[in-house]
């Protein structure tokens, strides 16, 4: 068998890889759990996940990843080896073609990092490409003709915001506010409102089942959620009641981080492509996307019509997908090392 071309989604918070041919074969959670006495790779992927705040003291569950970029090179380097195995990605005779993404304002050492791992890790030719471009791919939006069309793509340590035409990027930022900053406010806020302390996994429960950043949350039917922690008085097991209006205020903050981030991109937009995008509306994907509420508010502070993309997890994995039917053009792009 000849090499495979493969795309990967190297998240902070996921990695999904998409075989040329099968469509997305792996989506696990970027962890890696590690023995500190030994430093042995005891776990990876959504096994290393159910080991998230649940381990005894010797074995630590690490994310290499960090917005957006390698924070722990090794193992970053053993995640994506794992991940390459599982799926059967190395063949005896030749080694794949890989597609990766990475943020948009990255500096060339960071991409120069997102590539030396992919290699080291099984990959022959390493192509990377930004986010927000392959995400607004995966979503269906044709870039290639010369009008603009706007994504953003909220995933879990970046936020990409971009405008694109002609397939390039005309205005695009990025910035350190997404999924895994929205856990933080909620872990903060029952720390600070209720005394009590919970995990990630509780507060990322929260984020899924009742938050809602809606311009009229407050007035809506409020949810409501048991939640588990400890209690950081007497030290014990409590169960407190949270609902949707309190995680509201937890996470404007963060919201509006976004919201002046798209703002700032429109504002650097030239005229014509501003009317391509008030005709066209804006995309949302990415985990982020999933929050309730975050289209609408959107649409309210930008005054242009918001859609989240059909399958928003997933469109940065399609995108790649799409690409690996170009590849051979894109060689000319690839980063040297």
């Amino acid at each position: 068998m000849f090499g495979r071309d493969i795309g990967i989604d190297l998240g902070t918070a996921n990695v999904l890889v998409h075989i040329k041919g099968q469509g997305i074969v792996l989506d696990e959670p970027a962890v890696v759990a590690i023995d500190n006495n030994t430093k042995q790779v005891l776990a990876v992927g959504e096994e290393a996940f159910q080991m998230v705040g649940r381990t005894p003291g010797n074995i630590v569950a690490i994310r290499p990843m960090k917005d957006g970029v390698i924070a722990d090179f090794d193992h970053t380097e053993a995640m994506l080896s794992h991940f390459l195995k599982k799926v059967n990605a190395k063949s005896m005779l030749s080694k794949p073609r890989i597609l990766i993404c990475c943020p948009t304002n990255i500096t060339s050492v960071e991409q120069k990092a997102i590539i030396e791992a992919a290699e080291k890790s099984g990959g022959k030719n390493v192509f990377i490409e930004e986010e927000p471009k392959v995400a607004a791919i995966g979503a269906g939006m044709d870039i290639f003709q010369p009008s603009g069309n706007m994504v953003i793509d909220i995933g879990g340590g970046t936020t990409d915001i971009a405008v694109l035409s002609m397939g390039s990027i005309v205005t695009a930022t990025s910035i350190k506010t997404a999924g895994d900053q929205f856990d933080i406010d909620i872990l903060n806020y029952i720390k600070k409102e209720y005394k009590l302390l919970v995990g990630v996994r509780t507060a990322e429960t929260v984020k899924t089942e009742v938050a809602t950043v809606a311009p009229n949350g407050k007035e809506q039917e409020p949810k409501d959620l048991d939640i588990r922690g400890r209690d950081m008085v007497s030290g014990l097991p409590r169960t407190i009641t949270i609902t949707s209006v309190e995680i509201y205020d937890a996470l404007m903050e963060s919201v509006n981080h976004i919201v002046q981030a798209a703002k700032n991109v429109l504002e650097r937009t030239p005229p014509e492509l501003s009317a391509d995008i008030i005709d066209r509306g804006v995309f949302l994907t990415g985990g982020g996307a999933l929050l309730t509420g975050i289209d609408e508010l959107l649409a309210e502070e930008l005054k242009v019509p918001v859609l989240v993309a059909e399958d928003p997890m997933h469109c940065v994995a399609n995108g790649t997908g799409i690409m690996l039917d170009n590849l051979d053009k894109m060689s000319n792009k690839k980063v040297k090392i």
